[in-house]
């Protein structure tokens, strides 16, 4: 477009047209009688029933504006978490709590890092917010504190984590997330995202509680999409030091929760024996995908989320892309990763038995081709 074309139409801040726009992963296939849509990390128990029933029964009063503070939310989560609610602020998804934190705390000539296999968002909040994205290389496909810290420079602002980290499963033990935070300057915010929390049953994890109790440049985010399944609605929430969330309760929207997802949370927050009933589906079968796979031949990145990251040969007719176009022609839809700088790999959500144990025979199918 030439110059004087752009001088009579609005013209975006510098660097927002470099962004790439996230794309999510298939939804359909393209063959097969059913689709088994294994590329988003969605919960195959669904959500929490009581959570249904909340939601529904919002429907009698949709012309009312919700909460704008999410209290009885915040309280809900305070109360299962053992958090004071005034240091939680609910959002859209977590995804609006990410942007929300690179907006306050990163402007243009300033830097937000994280690592080479990173969640998407975390860039593209960074160059919305006028900042310069820095990524860290990993180890193993594992966060490394070292490569991070080599990287943290005056401009730092903020540190994106995810624990554990998506698409690669993989997770920083709390010993070396300590590591890290001790050695930052109090100046740099360090984001961990936990949005695959509830699913780690490893005796080093821990999702932060206690570090962003205790400090005053650690948030915490935690979203409803996952376990609780509750995507549709978008409910996300973080805990952070009571200056962080002032600064956030300051610039997000007014009523960014609706009504119907505030009660639905409140319900879901509440049904912890759904939440382990997911977890323990999660678990038996994240064993079981992980060995099996394994046992055909292919790579598979130790997970501690609900997915796992498959790696394929570089080979004609044996790639990840080769596997991507035979699995959707037999109705099984995986999530490609290579916007992630994973080329050779396919992200699998674990799924209901069903769907786990076709895709299993059928990646069988594919190996023996």
């Amino acid at each position: 477009m030439s110059t004087s074309a752009k001088k009579r139409e609005p013209i975006p801040r510098n660097g927002i047209e470099i962004i790439d726009p996230y794309v999510p992963g298939k939804s359909e296939a393209t063959g097969g009688t059913k689709t088994y849509k294994l590329s988003s990390n969605e919960t195959p128990l669904g959500p929490s029933p009581k959570a249904v029933a909340a939601f529904q029964a919002a429907a009698g009063t949709l012309e009312m504006y919700p909460d704008g503070a999410s209290t009885r939310l915040r309280q809900a989560i305070g109360q299962r978490f053992g958090l004071d609610p005034n240091r939680i602020v609910c959002g859209t998804g977590s995804d609006e709590l990410l942007h929300l934190l690179a907006t306050a705390y990163i402007g243009p000539g300033d830097e937000g890092i994280f690592t080479e296999h990173g969640f998407l968002v975390y860039k593209i909040a960074i160059l919305a917010a006028g900042g310069m994205p820095v990524i860290a290389d990993e180890k193993d496909f594992t966060a490394n504190v070292d490569n991070i810290l080599a990287l943290v420079t005056p401009r730092t602002r903020v540190i994106f984590i995810a624990n554990p980290n998506n698409p690669t499963g993989t997770y920083l033990p709390f010993e070396e997330v300590k590591r890290l935070h001790a050695a930052l300057p109090p100046t740099v915010l360090l984001v961990l995202d936990g949005a695959y929390a509830e699913y780690v049953r490893r005796n080093d994890y821990s999702a932060g509680i206690d570090l962003v109790s205790n400090n005053e440049n650690v948030v915490m985010t935690r979203t409803f999409s996952k376990i609780h399944g509750l995507a549709s609605l978008r409910i996300g929430w973080c805990y952070a030091p009571a200056r962080v969330c002032d600064v956030l309760n300051r610039i997000r929207g007014p009523f960014n929760v609706s009504g119907p997802a505030i009660e639905a949370g409140i319900a879901a927050i509440n049904d912890t024996n759904h939440v382990e009933t997911s977890a323990d589906h999660n678990e038996k079968w994240l064993t079981i995908l992980t060995d099996e796979i394994r046992a055909m031949g292919l790579k598979v990145t130790p997970s501690a989320a609900n997915f796992v990251l498959i790696h394929f040969p570089n080979e004609k007719g044996r790639t990840s892309t080769d596997a991507d176009t035979f699995l959707s022609s037999n109705g099984v839809v995986l999530r490609a990763v290579s916007s992630y700088g994973i080329p050779d790999g396919l992200r699998m959500t674990v799924g209901t038995e069903e769907a786990n144990r076709l895709t299993l025979d059928l990646l069988r199918q594919f190996v023996a081709r």
